[in-house]
């Protein structure tokens, strides 16, 4: 009964407790906290990250999808000294040569901190006790690189920030292939992977990565890793110097290959014609095969020129440029009396076909015809060099071969020549040739050819083209085919060639040509006027001829030995002798007649004006004489250890012809041709000729029937003569065991130095640094003044005698020479110029200075008198890709300062 009241106080107390709550629950309220996510965040850090290893969870992934992960790859670490790991802070540091990969990402440094919560990594360098840095990083995305003082690197965003980056961009097209450019900047934003900017930047080409002679300083930009910098005011400054050279806004390509883009002109100031902008135009890749480029010139007076290039390369199948000038020059002012105004212009096209297209077909073009005063009157520089150009000449050929026995070459061709001192135009427009190959009918293609009648052979060819002949005033003009010319030739060659005692050879050969004309002449004489009339006669008609003709030659070896031990041990002389005999008969039944004024009769041919030649009305019968001679000698070597003795040319030629005209009624003998050569000085070949007369002349200078030996004379009378030799000389010659061969010696033609103002050889003057002076390393193994100056140097030296009516004088003495002297690693003058010994004067004489600057160069060009006195000075940068960085100044031709 007890337990019993206790258990019901207890009940009712508990129903008590229940009223009483739902009886307050409208009187609850909330309190003013609110509810906030618990900020701190376990960290993701696996628990072997320094093995570099992730453990994959067993359990699988579960089907509800999910955020990606950030980090898509594993980040490979190491470190020389230590990798340290902070749970604390989050990070991991490596010290010491530390790198970090990431996929396409590549960082090197001193020093890196890694923050593997945020994905961030911080890279420097390394300061040593006395204050000196090392291990400066080294950051590669791609193939972007930087070298930066520091770097912080977000692996998830991939943005950055870089403090005093230094990258390198390859860009441009020059001649030695695409430049450098070198890009500072104190700090830098990477915001993706193409796209930076840049605070306080530098932009150089100089090889000097440290103290760059100059740099285009630009405050803010925008960099696109090869492509382009865009960039606000910047100014360049040479040796930390500001210049005022300065843009608003910049852009600077940084694409390799060819881009499209403007070409900056020169400019200048010309006294006849005013400020002009020279050079300036646009530059365009047509496509992958072809280019343009389009330049100009424009002066305040109104002058103007412009010029086409274009370039076209397909491998292995054809090259060629086309160039196209015109230029409207205009002197002084409308209204003065020196006011003048001349069109010049000049076209060049050349095309090659390389020779593995198509073996059986090749054309052709080499293209040069033009105004004939247009490099003389250029007043634009890089028409310098060809201002003494005196014939212009053009030649455009298809040519196809059919292989098939017997083969056949056919040729088309177009030619021009034109001659700028006459104004004479040549054209042949076109000619046809072919020709068959030598066939032997009496003996099988791969028989054995022997005797008389087995070695007769024969051969076919034509020639057929249409001359013309005008002058520049009518060259496009209908007028230039009112002298026009056709004509063709057909050819058959026969010959046989067979040995007599052994050692004679005898050859037999013949020749049958047909003449087509396709307009004759027919001659009268005109009572009433008294004048021969010459009337053109329109039409087909022919005529033909033929000559025979045989030789007979052999070899005759003669050696003098002198002994082993003698310096000169043997010398060996080698003698051919051969006799020919040529017979053409006379053609009276292509001659035609006419009475002149006199009454006596006139014979002509109506084929006078043939492309060919005439026939021949005399009858032909000659003997020819010719000795050829060469003589060497066996020399003991100066070098001991060498097996065998040296040989030494004394005459390597030495020729003389004459011929015996039996047909003749006077002066039968014709006079006697001699031609040689020698290099018994060696590297010093030495060519001459001469010919001597066996007749006498008369008062008057006219030759007579009557031999000079007899009027008193000698055997033979001198009447021309002619040498001429050439050398070249280095300072590598005379130096101690050096190369003795001289690199340029001339080879013993004949035909050597004919035009006594035209060095063969040497260096084509060029106002800009060619190849060898284009890229300077500015790393020289001799020192900046040097005792022994590198130098080279070409001489040429011609004489031509004259006595064919007892002149006895020298028509032509000159000397000609040119070279480079270095006179420092980075000085170097070159020279070229001759003098005429018997005028008493210079040739055209021109000094050429250049020197590298490094990341410059400076050329002086000067012709200090002459007719092309003048003088052009340039500087300017070396990269193609700041190549407009320029200034050049000239003077003007000598005739304009008149």
């Amino acid at each position: 009964m007890q337990s019993n009241k206790h258990l019901l106080v207890f009940l009712f107390v508990l129903l008590c407790g229940i009223v009483r709550v739902v009886a307050q629950e409208d009187l609850i309220k909330p309190l003013p906290i609110k509810v906030m996510q618990d900020s701190i965040t376990a960290p993701l850090l696996p628990p072997n990250i320094l093995n570099d290893s992730i453990v994959v969870d067993s359990v699988e992934v579960d089907s509800v999808d999910g955020k990606a992960p950030l980090l898509l790859d594993k980040i490979k670490y190491k470190a020389k000294d230590y990798v340290k790991l902070s749970q604390k802070d989050t990070k991991i540091y490596l010290y010491n040569e530390a790198e970090i990969y990431y996929q396409d990402t590549e960082l090197k440094a001193g020093v890196i901190i890694m923050d593997y919560v945020k994905n961030e990594v911080y890279a420097g360098r390394l300061k040593d006790t006395l204050g000196n840095y090392s291990q400066l990083p080294y950051f590669k995305q791609g193939e972007n690189e930087v070298r930066p003082d520091s770097i912080r690197f977000n692996f998830d965003t991939q943005k950055a920030l870089i403090w005093n980056s230094r990258t390198e961009q390859q860009a441009g097209l020059g001649q030695l292939g695409s430049d450098a450019m070198k890009v500072y900047a104190k700090v830098t934003k990477k915001e993706n992977d193409s796209v930076y900017f840049l605070s306080e930047g530098k932009l150089t080409t100089s090889k000097d990565t440290v103290n760059p002679d100059y740099y285009i300083r630009v405050r803010k930009a925008k960099f696109v890793p090869k492509k382009k910098i865009i960039a606000g005011f910047s100014n360049m400054y040479i040796v930390d110097v500001p210049t005022p050279i300065a843009l608003p806004f910049a852009y600077f390509p940084l694409t390799t290959g060819r881009v499209a883009g403007l070409l900056f002109p020169t400019f200048g100031n010309d006294p006849q014609r005013g400020y002009f902008l020279q050079n300036g135009g646009y530059y365009l890749p047509i496509s992958e095969y072809v280019d343009l480029s389009i330049t100009g010139d424009f002066y305040t007076n109104g002058s103007y020129g412009f010029r086409g290039q274009s370039i076209y390369t397909k491998r292995y199948k054809f090259n060629g440029n086309i160039n196209f000038n015109y230029e409207n020059l205009i002197q002084s002012q409308k209204g003065f009396d020196d006011f003048s105004r001349t069109s010049n212009y000049n076209i060049q096209i050349r095309h090659t076909q390389d020779a593995k297209a198509n073996p059986n077909s090749r054309f052709s073009a080499s293209v040069n015809l033009g105004s004939s005063q247009f490099f003389t009157n250029s007043l634009n520089q890089i028409n310098r060099n060809n201002a003494q150009t005196n014939v212009f000449q053009s030649s455009i050929s298809y040519s196809k071969t059919f292989p098939a026995y017997p083969s056949v070459n056919a040729s088309m061709t177009l030619s021009h020549t034109q001659n700028s001192r006459t104004q004479s135009v040549n054209m042949s427009l076109p000619t046809f040739q072919a020709s068959m190959e030598r066939i032997f009918p009496f003996v099988k293609r791969d028989g054995i050819k022997k005797g008389l009648i087995q070695n007769i052979n024969f051969q076919y060819d034509v020639n057929a083209q249409n001359s013309i002949t005008t002058t520049e005033e009518d060259f496009f003009t209908s007028e230039m085919f009112d002298g026009a010319r056709i004509g063709a030739r057909h050819r058959i060659p026969i010959g046989t060639n067979f040995k007599v005692a052994k050692y004679l050879s005898v050859s037999l050969n013949g020749a049958y040509e047909d003449i087509w004309a396709l307009e004759t002449i027919r001659r009268s004489f005109d009572e009433e006027e008294q004048t021969v009339v010459t009337d053109t006669i329109a039409g087909f008609d022919r005529f033909n001829r033929y000559n025979l003709g045989a030789s007979i030659g052999t070899t005759l070896y003669g050696t003098f030995n002198f002994g082993e031990d003698k310096k000169i041990q043997a010398i060996r002389h080698v003698m051919s002798p051969s006799i020919g005999y040529s017979y053409t008969p006379s053609f009276e039944q292509f001659y035609e007649s006419y009475i002149d004024g006199e009454g006596e009769e006139v014979q002509y041919t109506p084929f006078e004006t043939s492309l060919y030649g005439r026939p021949s009305l005399n009858r032909g019968s000659s003997l020819s004489f010719s000795l050829q001679n060469s003589l060497e000698a066996k020399v003991r070597d100066k070098d001991t250890t060498a097996l065998e003795p040296r040989k030494v040319k004394i005459l390597s030629n030495l020729t003389f012809s004459t011929s015996y005209n039996f047909e003749a009624d006077s002066l039968k003998l014709s006079p006697v041709n001699m031609t040689g050569g020698t290099e018994i000085i060696r590297n010093v070949p030495i060519n001459f000729s001469a010919t001597f007369d066996p007749y006498a002349i008369d008062n008057n200078g006219r030759r007579i029937n009557t031999f000079n030996i007899s009027n008193g004379g000698g055997l033979f009378r001198l009447t021309s003569a002619r040498i001429n030799t050439g050398f070249s000389l280095n300072s590598e010659m005379f130096k101690k065991g050096g190369d003795r061969q001289s690199k340029d010696s001339q080879t013993q033609d004949p035909n050597y130095g004919a035009n006594p103002f035209e060095l063969r050889g040497a260096r084509d003057e060029q106002p800009f640094f060619g190849d060898k002076y284009s890229e300077g390393d500015g790393d020289d193994d001799n020192p900046l003044y040097n005792t022994k100056l590198p130098w080279d140097m070409r001489l040429t030296y011609v004489a031509t005698y004259n006595n064919r009516n007892r002149e006895k004088e020298i028509t032509n003495h000159s000397l000609m020479f040119s070279g480079n002297i270095k006179l420092s690693p980075k000085w170097e003058v070159g020279f070229n110029s001759g003098y005429d010994l018997k005028n008493k004067g210079f040739a055209d004489t021109r000094f050429n200075f250049r020197r590298d600057l490094n990341s410059f160069r400076l050329s002086f060009d000067w012709t200090p008198f002459g007719r092309f006195e003048r003088w052009y000075f340039f500087i300017g940068i070396k990269s193609s890709i700041l190549s407009d960085l320029k200034w050049e100044n000239r003077s003007q031709p000598f005739s304009n300062r008149r």
